[in-house]
């Protein structure tokens, strides 16, 4: 084994015996750039040169590789911002009042840009002065303990305050202010918390399956790898420059995909600033910029984030199509491990299904693997090029056997097993709802899956949930990627007294309607200024409002992202909203929607299409509730009371 390798006990098949949710203490190191040797790929050996060297510690963009390279890189460059965290730049940055602050280019990137790399995103446009604090979750798992400071943070901001499940099984929490930043990541700090390295140019939150040790029919336990990643990727929690340089992209839209006007300006970008300094993209057909009354035109950017999950059911509640890395979990030659997918991404240019590599990693090569293929994405990745920013790019340039070729070239052993044919996952199975309770394969105990309506909650909500985690269970809580919450390890005995808690009753039921179940919405407009249109408040109205006029017989998956960035992940949606700019009847510009239809998650994951274009969003509910009636067998409300 190497030095990365950590021995793994072999599941039991098909049922695992579960493991604590505890997070080892293992401390673990990546490596320096590998000089590659050209692949047999037709690829030009200079272009395996990687693009980055460690410098001090950290690691840099070559000198040669620094010409064209776009603003945030070179924000890089000027100062690491990992300093902040590792050499303790924050506390002197959050003695500074915003008004010092905004004087300074090198301060102002700090809070704008650097912050990013501690999880501290700033609201600049919609909460000046305030931020957004993303943690790190690892498999979805948290504790009482942990729920209870977050509400403790978020209180003290009153109506600014408020958390949000998102669609990594993770905590996002709302409304922090900078002098508290310190005190803040010292609190995370003792509770088992991080927030480091959740956001920009970073691994986000390893993602597991969130039915992980207690499920009867689960091929694996996902939370020992997923802590051990998380561990990896962030030195436990001290912070890993190894992989805190991956790569970001701001990008000029070409007007043409957005059938723009000629007239709206000579620099073909359709970013539009409106309402003052609200900056919205959509799609504004035969729009002048008279009409629009500003040609001003702003760079549209994204990080070269990169996903990770590791698969532990047979309902891949994981979603691992959509993911950079995704562990299948698989057996060769009578041992346990996993076959690898790449590439899963989603963006405003390009979405794409990941791919396999053609290869297996026994369990115990977990961490070498994600390793090799990290290293392999920092050190070969484009810096230059603004519109091929993510991880299948660099695999389409390469093709699939020099991406590979690369990734066993940073093996420890210069090693990479072919795929196994032996695949666990179980091709024909009906994806499983986990609302409501269910038997877990402890015996005497069990789960109960409560909605978490588009994912919003208070902080006296995240009291409640502490309490009932105590009360009725182990103090445990589990996090999805539907944005709802799973209570686990609950006594029979007690499952009839929790069902009648007020929150169960009156906030987060286990039985929420059909339609309800599926439901997600990014952030929006409230929050994110990059979105175009608001989308929590919107997705729970239309739903409701179809709910009244149609009956359907079975969930259909319904997601609300407020801007390409597809952070809602329309695209796996059964039926899916993507915000932009429409006309009304009258031709007037209005919020409106790009509606998608045909996304699908499990064994035959499959993207969903663009079903129709720029529908003002007043206009949806008919559209919606005309697809669920020709497409998902939906019965109008008047000819299901006639029928009975």
């Amino acid at each position: 084994m190497s030095s990365l390798s950590v021995r793994f006990l072999t599941p039991q098949l098909p049922h695992t015996v579960p493991s604590s949710s505890a997070r080892p203490r293992t401390r673990l190191f990546a490596g320096p750039p590998t000089v590659a040797q050209p692949a047999e790929t037709g690829v030009d050996a200079g272009r395996l040169e990687p693009r980055v060297e460690k410098k001090d510690g950290y690691y840099v963009l070559k000198e040669k590789f620094r010409q064209g390279i776009n603003p945030q890189e070179k924000v890089k460059i000027e100062k690491e911002p990992m300093k902040l965290f590792m050499e303790n730049g924050i506390e002197e940055l959050a003695k500074l009042s915003m008004e010092e602050i905004d004087k300074e280019k090198s301060t102002k990137d700090d809070i704008d840009v650097r912050l990013k790399w501690l999880g501290l995103f700033h609201r600049r446009k919609h909460q000046y002065g305030r931020f957004m604090m993303r943690l790190k979750l690892p498999n979805g798992v948290t504790t009482s303990a942990q729920t209870r400071y977050l509400a403790s943070v978020i209180r003290k901001y009153g109506k600014d305050g408020c958390a949000d499940v998102t669609t990594r099984q993770n905590w996002q929490i709302r409304g922090v202010v900078l002098p508290d930043v310190p005190e803040i990541l010292r609190g995370l700090a003792e509770v088992d918390l991080t927030s480091l390295q959740s956001g920009m140019d970073n691994v986000r939150n390893p993602v597991g399956n969130p039915l992980a040790g207690i499920d009867p029919d689960e091929i694996v336990d996902t939370r020992p790898y997923t802590n051990l990643l998380s561990q990896f990727i962030t030195a436990n929690s001290r912070g890993n420059p190894e992989f805190t340089n991956l790569l970001f992209s701001s990008f000029l839209i070409n007007k043409s995909i957005f059938n723009f006007d000629a007239k709206v300006s000579s620099k073909e970008l359709c970013i539009w600033k409106l309402q003052r300094s609200s900056l919205v993209i959509g799609s504004y057909n035969n729009t002048t910029s008279e009409e629009m009354g500003a040609e001003a035109l702003v760079l549209y950017k994204w990080p070269r984030k990169w996903n990770v999950c590791v698969v532990g059911s047979h309902d891949l509640y994981e979603h691992p199509h959509i993911n950079d890395l995704a562990y299948m979990p698989a057996m060769k030659d009578g041992r346990f491990g996993f076959n690898l997918l790449v590439g899963g991404f989603f963006s405003p240019k390009r979405c794409a299904e990941a791919v396999p590599l053609d290869a297996w990693v026994s369990a115990d090569d977990v961490l070498p693997a994600c390793k090799a293929v990290l290293e392999a994405y920092r050190d070969l990745g484009t810096r230059g090029n603004r519109q091929k920013t993510r991880m299948m790019w660099l695999i389409d340039e390469l093709g699939i056997e020099g991406f590979r070729s690369e990734v066993v070239k940073r093996m420890p052993r210069q090693e990479l097993e072919r795929e196994s044919s032996e695949d666990l996952v179980q091709k024909r199975w009906e994806r499983r709802d986990y609302f409501g309770v269910h038997p877990q394969k402890q015996e005497g105990l069990s789960y109960a899956g409560l909605h978490i309506p588009v994912g919003r909650v208070q902080a006296d909500d995240m009291d409640e949930l502490a309490r009932l985690a105590d009360i009725y269970g182990t103090g445990e809580l589990r996090l999805t990627v539907e944005q709802n919450i799973i209570i686990p390890n609950i006594e029979d005995s007690k499952i009839e007294a929790l069902l009648k808690e007020p929150l169960l009753k009156d906030r987060f039921s286990p039985e929420p309607p059909l339609l309800m179940q599926g439901l997600v919405a990014c952030t929006g407009k409230e929050f994110c200024g990059q979105a175009i249109i608001e989308t929590k408040a919107r997705a729970m109205k239309v739903t409701e409002e179809v709910q009244r006029l149609v009956s359907v017989s079975k969930p259909v998956r319904m997601h609300w992202t407020g801007c390409p960035n597809t952070c809602g992940q329309v695209q796996v949606a059964d039926i899916g909203f993507m915000g932009c700019m429409a006309r009304d009847e009258n031709g007037k510009i209005c919020e409106g929607a790009d509606v998608y239809v045909g996304g699908r998650v499990g064994s035959d994951s499959h993207l969903g299409e663009i079903y129709k274009k720029s529908v003002p969003c007043k206009d949806l509910v008919p559209l919606v509730v005309d697809i669920l009636v020709k497409q998902f067998g939906a019965v109008p409300r008047e000819r299901e009371e006639m029928d009975d």
